[in-house]
């Protein structure tokens, strides 16, 4: 008797149409408004607060799923409701991530919760990886991590680049270089606390989509934290850093550990932007009439729109088997984790596209939300590594060689 079955558990139905009511009824009814003025929707993050969506002890339990699946089901939900507030609320998530793959448990319950304040008054974290000159190569990043012995602690120095949260958030969790000529090898991730003097974010970016999401550079100007604020602490540094200088290849890069954690649920993300379009195109074909009868009576809209749901179904399998992959330990063998994301951030351009299309004109017309989604979903080809970094990992993994 198989034990093989992709039905949900009653908790995670629940979940979703937990998620799916707050987009509904809170997230979609503002979308328009805080994409328009390019600002943080705090009052949405208090209201996920409120409600014990947006919280540590939330994304814990998301997390915290024997399946993996919990978490890009939430995260689909909401992007369904905006994109844009979706990564406000979202976005902390990568910090947490960050803190929980580089850093000791100690260390997760110090930071993690700071990150996120409580319903009262809710923080944000960010984590900080891209620069100006590194951003799919993050084996050449040029922040610099020093350490001071004689007062044990860390300097930080340079910039950050195209960073959610950056400057506004509580914690900022930084990858930096600590022996520059080890690459990828000799980097660590460091902890940036509250309030400390020498970090600053001057320039908040104006972008094309997921405007009410906050991205800026940040800048680290002789940025002191204390010793304890390195994830995983000194001695593991050292052992990893001997490891290497002998010649021994690391698991995984610092920033890349992360990434490969939370690349199924950033694809989750861009399904929910490519759902939502294909719903409104779908019921804008049924009702909108050209030539005597509705649109979606001529084959090539109803052929387009088969496709556009084809295609999200094809998205999310590959997600849900990559999230469920990475939560029971099973190997990337073939570029899983990646081949989600990939997957996910080309349908959801592709949908996006489609549903303008269908809707014509009125798709071109802010009048239409499909205009906003087709905006936001082409960052889905962009971080957290692009379309073709992705492609790369694959072609890498399945051929065993090291193509360039």
């Amino acid at each position: 008797m198989s034990g093989f079955s992709l039905e949900l558990s009653d908790e995670q139905r629940d979940l979703r149409d937990w998620v799916h009511g707050f987009a509904a009824e809170v997230v979609r009814p503002a979308a328009a408004e805080w994409d328009e003025r390019e600002e943080t929707p705090w009052p949405i993050i208090q209201e996920a607060a409120k409600i014990g969506l947006y919280s540590f002890d939330s994304i814990a339990t998301l997390f915290a799923d024997p399946t993996g699946l919990s978490l890009p089901i939430a995260s689909e939900e909401l992007f369904w409701g905006d994109a844009g507030i979706g990564l406000s609320i979202m976005g902390t998530s990568l910090a947490a991530a960050a803190i929980s793959s580089a850093g000791t448990p100690e260390q997760l319950f110090e930071w993690a919760p700071q990150c996120y304040g409580d319903a009262s008054d809710p923080k944000l974290g960010a984590f900080c990886v891209s620069e100006p000159g590194a951003g799919s190569d993050v084996s050449s990043l040029r922040v610099r991590a020093r350490y001071d012995e004689a007062k044990d602690e860390w300097v930080l120095n340079g910039q950050k680049a195209w960073i959610t949260n950056g400057g506004i958030a509580n914690i900022h969790v930084v990858v930096a270089s600590v022996e520059p000529e080890l690459k990828a090898r000799g980097q660590a991730t460091f902890v940036v606390p509250p309030n400390t003097p020498g970090l600053v974010a001057t320039k908040k970016i104006k972008k094309l989509g997921l405007r009410a999401s906050h991205t800026a550079d940040v800048f680290l100007d002789d940025v002191r934290v204390p010793g304890h604020c390195l994830l995983g602490g000194k001695e593991r540094l050292d052992e990893r850093l001997a490891r290497a200088r002998e010649g021994a290849s690391a698991k995984s890069q610092a920033a890349m550990a992360t990434f490969e954690r939370t690349r199924p649920t950033v694809g989750a993300q861009a399904i929910g932007i490519a759902r939502a379009a294909y719903e409104y195109a779908l019921e804008y074909a049924k009702t909108r009439e050209a030539f005597g009868r509705p649109i979606i009576e001529n084959q090539a809209i109803a052929f387009a729109l088969a496709d556009m749901r084809t295609e999200i179904d094809a998205a999310r399998l590959l997600i849900w088997r990559a999230a469920w992959m990475g939560k029971t330990g099973k190997r990337f063998e073939a570029g899983e984790g990646s081949m989600s994301k990939l997957k996910a951030g080309e349908v959801a351009v592709s949908v996006t596209e489609k549903a303008v299309q269908i809707l014509g004109g009125a798709g071109y017309s802010r009048e239409h939300p499909v205009e906003r989604m087709y905006r936001d979903s082409k960052i889905y080809t962009i971080f957290e590594g692009t379309s073709e970094i992705q492609r790369l990992v694959i072609a890498r993994a399945i051929s065993g060689m090291h193509i360039r």
